[in-house]
């Protein structure tokens, strides 16, 4: 998985998600500008989660009580088997 990053077009302000590479230009399709790079998404690549860190995808492991993404099994913290997400 390349990493994720969150790009913004200048004018607009429109916003996209994006797994880009380095030294590669990103433009909006409907003004053509260059996209400027606002920040890398996390988790950082490589992870084991698809999943942004975002408070909608994040739940506690029940075990250490740290966060982790819903789509993860076992707790990237203490490493211990997580029950299904509800």
């Amino acid at each position: 998985m390349s990493q994720r990053y969150r790009l913004r077009t200048p004018s607009t302000g429109r916003e996209i998600f994006l797994e880009a590479e380095p030294n590669t230009v990103y433009r909006d399709r409907e003004t053509g500008e260059e996209l400027e790079v606002v920040g890398k998404v996390l988790p950082v690549a490589p992870s084991k989660s698809n999943l942004p860190w975002a408070v909608e995808y994040l739940r506690f492991c029940p075990w250490c009580d740290q966060l982790a993404q819903r789509d993860l099994n076992d707790c990237p913290t203490c490493g211990r088997r997580m029950a299904p997400a509800a």
